[in-house]
């Protein structure tokens, strides 16, 4: 393996112990003695529902916060990590959910970003990218030096950042929900990597909420619940159904899925082309229709249309040809306001990006498309009683977890922003719901509360296309599923059609 030099490497971290953890933000106790340990050769899933704790715990760990209570211990003495260099200095790398990365700039240069060159005020890039080769080979993480961060894809750009932390010479790497946003295969290679470097002694702290993940990485997992610890387990040892109810504190009941009631077209799609951010067609001649009453799943590998699909019939992507009909109402060159009006309903795969903003505050980010509406408007000027009642109604009816409607909307956990997008999206009661992504990211207990919520509006009947890459979430909630490959659908299927293989199959590009 490559090894960087002993004057540049940080001690190695042979057992790293956080000791009753406490952290407070106001009017929440984020962290309330949390204790868990984790050593070289190791890697500890940290597990939990959104909100309980995990992402705060580690950001005290890499010192983007001071702990109120308890001790951080590196191989038995006791250290205050005031900043991330800090925590960098004493061997920790992080991973976050939202990569650290510039755009612009190339691999070589956001791996060489704030590191000192070793030829004073030259630029060292050829060395920065031979080592980022060696590491690359040793670890299975291809990447091209040269090329920039914007024409990576999403599991290259997590590449690079991994990249990073074993540059720096981290011995301990926290990874923060580290699949939220990667296809299957991306997931695998991301295990395959984390395995590696697991064999070559580092130590893993992985947050996750996925259980089938945890149980294929984790040596030991801890379980953390409205951020108390309720218990450790060698991953081994325990059963799915165990960490299920020290996650949520109670057992889950499957869903139960009821035959539809289909009523007239509600969303009729002909012919549909749309071009990609890069000019070409990438959506390409697409034909769908959904009932009212019923949910019609699409299914397909990451990068095959989906999201250009859902952006163009939501109306934030232009159509390059074709129709897109809502109850009889061509809506094609409809703008997304007028989409709204006309019963049209978009819960976007990317929610930080296009579904919310994070400074604004979760009042505010209830009416970013709202605020317009008679009922919060009375001639030219808002009514802020009405609008706080409706955001009240919302977040209770929604049980969004938040210490207060004037929170700002980045210091909620990922499942509570989907669920006030969620809420303020099916409170206009729309004819027809786009819902892309709906649960990724989101815990156990939110995605249950979203599944439920979708098949309560399908009952109610709004026509809804669910696109997922979750093959156990389409065809848990579909009614019909459709499968897009290489922007064309190829297979539209009945619910008892719908077997894995075939499905499967057709989302490879191989008729089924």
């Amino acid at each position: 393996m490559h090894r960087r030099s002993r004057e540049s490497e940080p001690p190695r971290i042979d057992h790293m112990e956080m000791v009753d953890i406490v952290k407070e933000f106001p009017g929440v106790r984020a962290n309330d003695g949390v204790s868990l340990d984790v050593r070289s050769g190791e890697a500890h899933a940290i597990l939990g529902e959104n909100g309980a704790g995990k992402s705060t715990l580690m950001r005290q760990l890499y010192g983007m916060y001071e702990p109120d209570e308890g001790e951080i211990r590196i191989n038995g003495t006791p250290v205050l990590f005031r900043s991330p260099a800090d925590a960098i200095r004493a061997g920790i790398g992080m991973i976050h959910q939202h990569f650290m990365l510039i755009p612009t700039m190339t691999v070589a240069e956001n791996v060489a970003l704030g590191r000192r060159s070793s030829r004073g005020i030259r630029l060292d890039l050829d060395r920065v990218g031979e080592r980022i080769r060696l590491l690359s080979r040793d670890y299975g993480l291809q990447v091209d030096p040269d090329a920039r961060v914007w024409q990576l894809s999403v599991g290259e750009q997590q590449r690079v950042e991994i990249l990073k932390a074993l540059d720096l010479g981290a011995s301990l790497i926290i990874l923060d929900e580290p699949t939220a946003v990667l296809t299957p295969q991306e997931v695998s290679d991301l295990f395959a990597t984390l395995k590696r470097m697991v064999a070559e002694g580092h130590s893993l702290l992985f947050i996750s909420h996925k259980l089938h993940e945890v149980l294929d990485v984790s040596d030991r997992v801890t379980v953390l619940r409205d951020g108390i610890t309720v218990g450790t387990r060698r991953t081994a040892e325990v059963t799915r159904e165990e960490l299920v109810t020290l996650m949520v504190g109670r057992e889950l009941k499957p869903q139960t899925h009821r035959e539809p009631s289909p009523g007239e077209a509600g969303l009729v799609v002909r012919d549909l082309r749309v071009t990609g951010d890069r000019g070409e067609e990438i959506v390409r001649g697409v034909d769908l229709h959904v009932d009212t009453g019923e949910i019609l799943g699409l299914a397909g590998v990451s990068g095959n249309g989906q999201r250009e699909l859902a952006e163009a019939l939501a109306g934030v992507r232009l159509v390059s040809s074709g129709t897109i009909d809502v109850l009889g109402q061509d809506l094609t060159t409809a703008h997304l306001n007028e989409r709204v009006k006309a019963g049209v309903s978009f819960i976007p795969e990317e929610r930080m990006r296009d579904g919310a903003i994070r400074e604004f505050t979760v009042e505010e980010n209830v009416f970013l498309r709202d605020h317009e509406s008679s009922q919060f408007r009375r001639w030219l000027f808002l009514r802020f009683g009405e609008m706080q009642r409706h955001a009240r109604r919302l977040v209770k009816e929604y049980a969004v977890k938040t210490p207060s409607l004037e929170t700002p909307l980045k210091n909620l956990s990922g499942g509570n922003i989907q669920k006030l997008i969620l809420a303020r999206e099916l409170s206009r009661r729309p004819t027809v719901l786009i819902a892309s992504q709906p649960t990724r990211g989101v815990d156990i207990g939110a995605s249950e509360y979203i599944h439920r919520t979708l098949l309560a509006q399908r009952d109610a009947g709004t026509a809804i296309l669910l696109i997922s890459e979750d093959l156990d979430e389409i065809r848990e909630l579909s009614d019909r599923v459709a499968v897009i490959y290489a922007g064309r659908i190829v297979g539209v299927l009945d619910r008892a059609d719908a077997e894995v293989e075939r499905v499967g199959s057709l989302m490879a590009g191989v008729a089924g």
